[in-house]
């Protein structure tokens, strides 16, 4: 059909205040809908998707004299309707109003997806959530999770009919407040129909559960109580605390191994397992202890502090959501210490050939499998990389005496636990960039 015919075939049609759209991208939204025709007027209705290629919609304005403006403004304009960068045709509808348009939120089904607003991913667990909806049949089935709408989570009933009387009753209601943290104020559920009819779910944790299946496998971090929210004698949500840190590097001037995080968490307790590793171009580490008791005094020790002379290599640490690190090779990025059998373990890069040979001067000493005593270095005990600490209340890394000419990190009340630089003091006219 030619482009004259079209637009005569635009304006011999009877107006209507619903106009017809074809050509459109592929699974066009409302949203890109209602931002082609809001200039010209207000939207009350759409229906997307329609036809067999789902390339065609429909769009209701609130007036007709507003659907006749657009169609005249693109029948005579010299740019098209465009949505994508496709050439979006328009025309108007056979019909007067958009009528059974339903969305899958309005078309019952046996699955709710829940919108709890007032709140933040942790403030409601799903232990709470399965408790409030429970009470009106058997839950199969929760998944929760965050979109921009805020925290959400979908659940599954046996019928619709069930699900019916849950969101009937629950719709725009608030969960009990002695259900919810004391800092949360308000909580409204917003519930609609899902589309799904069953959920997916791989494994139980506190962000997913399967109450038909007993055997499905549990996600141990994801489980851990000591991952939920913690809330302080303010009310304020505290860090939740976990026996793996997570170290932020920053100020990397020299290299940071595994043997040295080693010698300067190992003064704290014992390191399990250390990964080091690259993200949003800075060096991460995360170092595992046995307990989160021991974690947490290493935290509190060393959090601000440099490795190195200088201010060097500053830590920042934090707690991860890991609790059991999985360390598959043997290598300056990754060590596991629980294994004494190193066969056990892939080995990668120099740290191979550091198990055999000794370090020359200048460099950090590779860690002994043997746990045989390390060459010792000429500076104050307890400062050096590669040493090893006895675990003890008190920790001596934290008292050790800085050495000659140093002075303490720059914050109130704190001693120096700066270590000297691989080799000594750099020669003269070359710094110690990290990586040469």
């Amino acid at each position: 059909m030619s482009t004259s015919s079209q637009t005569q075939f635009r304006y011999t049609q009877t107006p209507s205040k619903v106009l017809h759209l074809r050509n459109l991208p592929w699974e066009c939204t409302e949203e890109e809908l209602v931002e082609l025709c809001k200039p010209f007027g207000k939207i009350v209705n759409t229906k997307c998707n329609v036809g067999a290629n789902r390339n065609q919609a429909f769009v209701e304005f609130v007036d007709l004299n507003q659907a006749i403006s657009m169609v005249s403004y693109y029948a005579s304009s010299s740019e098209p309707a465009q949505v994508r960068g496709k050439t979006v045709y328009i025309q108007y509808s056979n019909r007067h109003e958009i009528v059974n348009n339903k969305s899958p939120g309005d078309t019952p089904g046996n699955v709710l997806l829940v919108t709890i607003e007032g709140v933040e991913a942790n403030d409601v667990t799903i232990e709470t959530i399965h408790l409030v909806f429970s009470a009106f049949g058997f839950v199969h089935k929760i998944a929760t999770f965050e979109k921009a709408a805020g925290f959400q989570a979908l659940i599954q009933f046996t019928d619709a009919e069930t699900a019916s009387s849950a969101r009937n009753a629950l719709d725009g209601r608030s969960i009990p407040r002695y259900l919810l943290p004391g800092h949360v104020t308000s909580c409204h559920l917003r519930i609609s129909y899902s589309a799904h009819t069953d959920l997916n779910i791989k494994f139980q944790s506190h962000r997913s559960r399967d109450y038909t299946n007993p055997y499905l496998p549990v996600n141990p971090t994801a489980m851990e109580g000591l991952m939920q929210p913690v809330v302080g004698p303010d009310g304020k949500k505290q860090e939740p605390q976990s026996n793996v840190l997570l170290a932020s590097i920053e100020n990397m001037q020299y290299a940071v191994t595994v043997d040295v995080l080693h010698s300067v968490f190992s003064a704290f307790g014992t390191v399990q397992k250390i990964a080091i590793f690259e993200k949003n171009g800075g060096t991460q580490a995360l170092i595992q202890y046995p307990d989160v008791t021991t974690a947490a005094v290493a935290k509190e020790s060393l959090e601000g502090h440099c490795i190195y002379e200088g201010g060097y290599c500053k830590l920042h640490l934090s707690y991860s959501r890991h609790t059991d690190l999985n360390v598959k090779a043997y290598s300056d990025k990754s060590r596991d210490y629980t294994i004494s059998d190193l066969s056990l373990l892939a080995t990668q890069g120099p740290a191979s050939a550091a198990m055999q040979a000794q370090p020359s001067a200048g460099q950090v000493p590779a860690w002994d499998p043997s746990l045989q005593a390390r060459p010792s270095y000429g500076s104050v005990p307890g400062t050096v990389p590669g040493q090893a600490y006895q675990a003890s209340a008190v920790p001596t890394y934290m008292n050790a005496a800085p050495p000659a000419g140093s002075s303490p990190l720059s914050q109130p009340g704190a001693t120096s636990m700066r270590m000297p630089p691989p080799g000594g003091a750099p020669l003269l006219g070359q710094p110690p960039y990290y990586g040469q």
